[in-house]
Formats: C-alpha cells, structure tokens, sequence
C-alpha cells in the first residue's frame, strides 16, 4: 500500500502528464484517505483549483463538514497564502509537505501564514517529505517548458 506523500506524487505526476503545475495532496483521517487531487487550475480554468484546496473541498464532501478536524494533509509543494488560510480555516490537524517554496510558498517563507497573529488555527507541520522526488518533478516540469 502506498503512504500518503506516495499517493501525493503520484498526484502530482498525474498532473505533469496533464500540463498542469505539478503538485499533488492528499487528506487522511485515522489511516484513511478522504480525498486525493492535483493542481486543475488550466483544466478547470480556475486560479483557485490547487490540489490542496480541491482536497479539502472533497474531504469535507466525504465528512459533511467545513471542518477537518483530526485530518492530515499531505501535499508535494509547500503550500501558498491561500492553500495556507484554506488549511487553517479547515483546522487541518497536520500538514505534511514535499518541496520548499522560496518564491510561493507561505508556510516557512514568504508571508508564514501560521505564524500570523491574526491566523486562528496552526496545524502540526512537517516540511521536507520526499522532498527530493517533489522537487525533481517540478524542476523537469519548468525545465520542459523553458
């Protein structure tokens, strides 16, 4: 069986494949996988449809609730401002992540959306999962496209 980050690349691969930013996530309660999604902001035409934030919106689909409480997610990519606030506002309990963002991402650079004082819930985060495989994937998907 594939870990949560495998089921994230495997995501964010499908995502490559598709033209998409490659990015991948997934949402776990007690061992189970809730949702699974991958950036669609192309396919959907959608500035808004990053993996994390459809995860969520699936996951709380699966549970009948805005809020993910005890939930985990794992995603490919450090998580931008708005991934960040749909996380917290979810009250996702931990957040796993692949790859550094040092140009986008809000979670350990840029705005740090969890060290905010007007942020009201900080998940657990756990940077730097598979985080040479995540990083590769997006540096073969920029490097294509140059």
């Amino acid at each position: 069986m594939m870990s949560p980050m495998e089921l994230a690349l495997a995501e964010a691969r499908a995502a490559a494949a598709a033209g998409e930013v490659p990015v991948g996530c997934v949402v776990v309660k007690d061992g189970r996988v809730l949702a699974r999604a991958r950036n669609r902001t192309l396919a959907d035409r959608d500035p808004t449809a990053h993996a994390e934030i459809l995860a969520i919106r699936a996951a709380a689909a699966v549970l009948g609730s805005e809020r993910l409480v005890d939930c985990d997610l794992w995603v490919t990519l450090e998580p931008c401002a708005m991934c960040a606030a749909a996380i917290s506002f979810a009250r996702i309990r931990r957040l796993y992540y692949g790859a550094a963002d040092p140009k986008g991402g809000a979670v350990e650079h840029g705005v740090r959306f969890f060290a905010s004082p007007t942020c009201h819930h900080r998940p657990d985060v756990y940077p730097g999962l598979c985080e040479t495989e995540a990083a590769a994937l997006l540096r073969e998907f920029f490097r294509a496209r140059r």
